[in-house]
């Protein structure tokens, strides 16, 4: 029973559907692009920034795991064979190691804002049509309001109410669909965004985890600035005299 209904009431949803669009006038086609383009985006942010996929627990846990002062070969070969974000800057950490502390912080943080590039990439677009979707569904919503008084007095009788009818439809479809487009991608946007800006946070704070454990009960001596360039600060690679 269940079946037939639905299978009574899909041409009729369908029909619904068509109509509304094929009423909603020329400006109801590039609503639609962006539409797709809103979900498309948003479903691959949605696989791309997942919290295992970013932040591994397998490396969060070994970070965390490893002692002051400890070797990281372990980690070193955990993130050498992972793609994450997290594995790609802590291997930045861990090559340079050699280097002064303050030289291996300035090559994490070129990385992090490299690793921030890709994981908001896509979020510019959706930023772009919830700004476009609601102009688009004005600018239909004017040219509906344009037909409407271009019919005015030019006929009379039923064929006048149509037009009429047929341009403040055209009207008020065209406003719907571009808010409906607006609005959950401004849910979108707004999500994304945050879960970006709380998983570089978290990243953050381990990558400064690892580089104080690596760091640990290291002279300054250890670390002589032979390459460093003049007035350049190096706090904790300077010698003491």
């Amino acid at each position: 029973m269940t079946v037939a209904a639905i299978t009574i009431e899909t041409p009729e949803t369908v029909n619904t559907v068509l109509g509304f669009f094929s009423k909603g006038g020329l400006f109801m086609w590039p609503l639609l692009a962006c539409s797709i383009v809103s979900v498309t985006i948003m479903i691959l942010r949605g696989l791309a920034l997942r919290r295992t996929k970013v932040l591994p627990p397998l490396i969060e846990s070994e970070i965390e795991r490893l002692s002051p002062g400890e070797s990281p070969e372990r980690l070193s070969r955990i993130v050498h064979h992972d793609g994450s974000s997290l594995a790609r800057i802590a291997r930045v950490a861990l090559q340079y190691l050699r280097s002064p502390r303050s030289e291996n912080v300035e090559a994490v943080q070129t990385r992090a804002r490299h690793e921030m590039v890709r994981l908001e990439k896509g979020l510019i677009i959706l930023e772009v049509i919830v700004g476009i979707a609601p102009l688009l569904g004005l600018i239909g919503a004017v040219s509906g309001l344009v037909h409407v008084f271009a019919q005015l007095g030019l006929s009379s009788g039923a064929s006048d109410t149509r037009q009429i009818s047929r341009g403040i439809a055209e009207a008020l479809n065209a406003t719907v669909f571009g808010l409906s487009i607006a609005v959950p991608t401004l849910i979108g946007f707004t999500y994304f965004s945050r879960k970006v800006e709380v998983m570089s946070v978290e990243m953050e704070t381990l990558v400064v985890e690892l580089i104080n454990k690596c760091y640990y009960g290291r002279s300054s001596r250890e670390f002589a600035p032979a390459k460093a360039s003049p007035g350049s600060s190096m706090p904790i690679s300077t010698p003491v005299a």
